[in-house]
Formats: C-alpha cells, sequence, structure tokens
C-alpha cells in the first residue's frame, strides 16, 4: 500500500482540497438527476464564459483558440469544448463521464390506492440491491411534461419543511420466511412502490363518498401545486433518490457519504478541471453523458450519434467542413473514461485481490482494462498510451495508482471506455475509488477528489 497523501499536503494545498471538496459536495446536493447536473452544469460553465455552439453557428462566428463552447441533448447530456492551439483534427484531450446514477423510477401509469394507503408504482434503474432502498427517506425529483409543452420541475423531499417518502419493509416479528430467502429476492422488485399518501380527500356535502379517497387527495395536492393531472404521469420523468444532503464522513471529516457520487463525483472533478483550465496546445473537451448505468443506449446514451455529430459542428466552425477531419479528431484524440474504481473494503476482503485493487488516499485511479472475468466487455488500454498517462501526472506532482475491480473470477463492471475506442483513439478508464458503490449512500475520500481534479487538469494539458 502506497503513502497516505494526507501526509504529503502543506496549509495550501489542505486549503485547495477543503474549497474544492466543498464545492463538490454543494454540486451532489444540486445535481441528484441528469437533468439536474446539466443544468447546474450549464450555469457553472455560462458563468465561466462558455457560449452555446448553436449560437455561435447561427452568428456566423468561426471558432479560434481560447474560445469555450458548450452544446447539449435533450437536457440530460452535455460536452464542453475549449478551443486549443492545434487544429482539431490533430486530436482532443477528451474527459468522459456518466451523470446516472442508480435509482428507483416511476412509472407511466404508476397512481393507485391500496387498502388506505396511496402508491406510485415503481421501476428500478441499473444495478442496486434492491434490499438497501426501503425504509429509510427517499425524495422525489424531474420534470411534469404537460400537452401544451410546459415543463414544471419537481423537487420534493430534499427542504427540511418538504414531507418524504418511503418504500416500506416487513417488520422482524413476522419476517422469519421474508429472511430466508436470497438476498436478491428478500425485496423484490414490484415490492419497491413508493408510499405517497393515507389521508382521504374531504367529502364535499351532496356528493356522496369518494370510491378511492385517498388517491383523489393525492391528485388534489398534485393538482394545487403542478396542476397536473393523473394523464400527465405519462409525460413524466420522476426519479426516486435518498433524500438529504451530501455529509462529511468520519470524526476527521476526511471523507464523504453521499449519494450519486457513482458517477458523479468524477462527473464533476472534470467539469471543474475544464473550467480550470484556461489554455493548452490541443483542445479540451468534456464529456458528461446519460445512461451509463443501463449500457450507454438510447438518444444520450454514449452509443447515441450526439458527440460525433458536435465534433463535426466543431470542425465546421474552425476547419470548414470535412468529414475527413471529423475521423481525425476523433481517431487522433485521446481521453480518460472518467467513472469510479471500488475502493479496497477490508470488511469485505475476500472479493479482493489485494495488490491489485484501488485505496481510499493513494490517489487517482487508473485501469487498464476494466469489463468482467476474461476482460469481457473492456477497452484493454496499450502500453505506450499508459506510459504518456504516467509521464503527465508524475510531472504534474499527482498521486495516482493502478487497480482492477475485484477479483478475477468474481464480476466486473463496464464504461463508456469501450465504446468511445471504437473511433481509433486511445482510452483508458480513470476515476475515484469509492465504497458502497451502487448503494443508496456512497463514500469516496476527499483526498481522492482533490487528486482528481489536478490529475484531469494535467490531462487537459497533455501535449
Amino acid at each position: 500500500m502506497k503513502e497516505n497523501i494526507w501526509t504529503t499536503y502543506n496549509e495550501s494545498q489542505l486549503a485547495e482540497l477543503n474549497e474544492i471538496n466543498e464545492k463538490y459536495k454543494e454540486c451532489l446536493n444540486a445535481g441528484k438527476t441528469e437533468r439536474e447536473c446539466v443544468e447546474l452544469s450549464i450555469r457553472m460553465a455560462e458563468a465561466a464564459g462558455y457560449r452555446r455552439i448553436s449560437d455561435v453557428a447561427a452568428a456566423g462566428d468561426k471558432l479560434k483558440a481560447g474560445d469555450k463552447i458548450y452544446a447539449v441533448n435533450m437536457n440530460k447530456m452535455l460536452v464542453l469544448f475549449r478551443i486549443g492551439e492545434e487544429p482539431i483534427s490533430g486530436g482532443m484531450n477528451i474527459l468522459g463521464a456518466h451523470i446516472d446514477s442508480p435509482r428507483i423510477d416511476v412509472k407511466q401509469n404508476p397512481l393507485y390506492e391500496n387498502e388506505g394507503l396511496a402508491y406510485l408504482d415503481t421501476h428500478y434503474y441499473g444495478g442496486i440491491k434492491k434490499y438497501q432502498w426501503v425504509a429509510q427517506p427517499l425524495s422525489l425529483h424531474g420534470v411534469i411534461v404537460k400537452k401544451d409543452g410546459t415543463v414544471q420541475k419537481v423537487s420534493i423531499g430534499e427542504d427540511e419543511n418538504d414531507p418524504v417518502f418511503v418504500i416500506t419493509d416487513l417488520l422482524v416479528h413476522l419476517a422469519h420466511e421474508q429472511m430466508e430467502k436470497k438476498a436478491s429476492k428478500v425485496i423484490e422488485g414490484e415490492k419497491l412502490d413508493l408510499l405517497i399518501g393515507n389521508r382521504p380527500i374531504e367529502a364535499v356535502a351532496g356528493d356522496g363518498e369518494e370510491k378511492e379517497a385517498i388517491k383523489a387527495n393525492v391528485l388534489r395536492l398534485l393538482k394545487e401545486k403542478y396542476d397536473m393531472e393523473e394523464a400527465d404521469f405519462t409525460s413524466a420523468e420522476l426519479e426516486i433518490v435518498p433524500a438529504g444532503k451530501a455529509r462529511d464522513c468520519g470524526l476527521d471529516r476526511s471523507m464523504i457519504l453521499s449519494y450519486g457520487q457513482d458517477d458523479r463525483v468524477c462527473a464533476f472533478t472534470s467539469l471543474f478541471a475544464m473550467l480550470d483550465v484556461a489554455e493548452a496546445k490541443r483542445t479540451g473537451c468534456c464529456l458528461l453523458v446519460d445512461k451509463e448505468e443501463i449500457g450507454s443506449v438510447g438518444a444520450t446514451g454514449m452509443h447515441s450519434k450526439f458527440f460525433e455529430n458536435v465534433v463535426a459542428e466543431l470542425i465546421a466552425l474552425t476547419e470548414g467542413e470535412s468529414e475527413l477531419k471529423v475521423r481525425r479528431a476523433l481517431a487522433k484524440s485521446r481521453m480518460l473514461s472518467s467513472d469510479v474504481s471500488a475502493a479496497y473494503d477490508p470488511m469485505y476482503a475476500e472479493a479482493f485481490e489485494k495488490r491489485s485493487s484501488a485505496f481510499f488516499t493513494n490517489g487517482l485511479t487508473f485501469n487498464k482494462f476494466t469489463g468482467s472475468r476474461g476482460k469481457s466487455g473492456s477497452n484493454d488500454a496499450n502500453a505506450e498510451y499508459i506510459a504518456a498517462i504516467r509521464r503527465t501526472m508524475d510531472d504534474a506532482g499527482v498521486a495516482y495508482q493502478f487497480a482492477e475491480l475485484g477479483r478475477v473470477d468474481l464480476g466486473g463492471g463496464g464504461t463508456i471506455a469501450y465504446i468511445m475506442a471504437n473511433y481509433g483513439m486511445e482510452v483508458i478508464d480513470s476515476g475515484v475509488a469509492v465504497l458502497n458503490m451502487h448503494a443508496p449512500y456512497e463514500v469516496s475520500s476527499k483526498a481522492d477528489v482533490y487528486e482528481a481534479v489536478k490529475g484531469y487538469r494535467a490531462f487537459l494539458k497533455m501535449c
């Protein structure tokens, strides 16, 4: 195990570390869904001088070194570029991370009443241990889009005066049979419905008794707050996430406990670095994508053509329209596929191969390959690129480590690395090691968050 990097910092570095982590916690609190992350990132980017690429194109402007632009896809995917001194067709330095996290989604026809209780029917998103989501305070985030195009933002459960919601569990006194089940079956997907009401609507004299009075009362409240009808659930995107703010963890406040750190710990640190770096020879890029937790599919996932299309726009605004130059730009780019790694947990040491594990306070983690077992689904980075990364990190004084995701035959995971590698660019997985990955609350080391920002800054300046 390497030296604990907390012992290496001077007062100035500790001050910067604390500043970065306080800003990171604020971003976690404000960005609990992919839409919220994109909205927050745009505000931060525009404050730093970034312009929307469509506005640049509409004005007929050409881009030059130092210009900063961004593009958005369906409010769930964002890419930022800072134009470098060299032609874009010579390649870019790309930081790519995902902003979706495991959660529970509300179905399109969700509201029902059952024996005096009102529920929302749900469908979980991504890889979760379902039993972890019961009997704890939950919040509701998202949008309601009415037929006329009106968009109502929803965030219930975060303010201390808000109500919260819960998924119920069976009391231990009656749970003998439940406790005999496999962990994957203790709570099944159809049992993850959200409890949202118990009070019936007040009867109006002469109208008779309401058949589903509790459901009716929920609809009344939604109508009052959001001008929402029951049919509007069909065009709503509502996500159920843990309620509450990111918190310091440990008596020494050395860690952060929060929902959604996979992969927002890499997304926000990439964004911080992107906004920090003012100039570089190569064009820098920060790419924040959706749908990684379910295979990077769909119009807002990495398998979509959004990024490729924006690069084509970028080439047109700098070097003139050229399909060949677009292909060259993609093939000659370098990328850090910034995704979290599993931190070594001594409570579950049997799941790890210690020599090849990521540890807290050892800095930014690089994974030559992710995937599973026989490297299935992995991007296996080439040795020359890894050597260049090592040199860049050492020159910038960044603490880093190389690791794998658990024991070889035990499992594994996937990232967006292999998708971008299809263009022929050099790609390696990198990110912050976390404990409790995919749980409602994940743990990161503040020191590793700091080293990630330093590492991503160094990468963006890499020649």
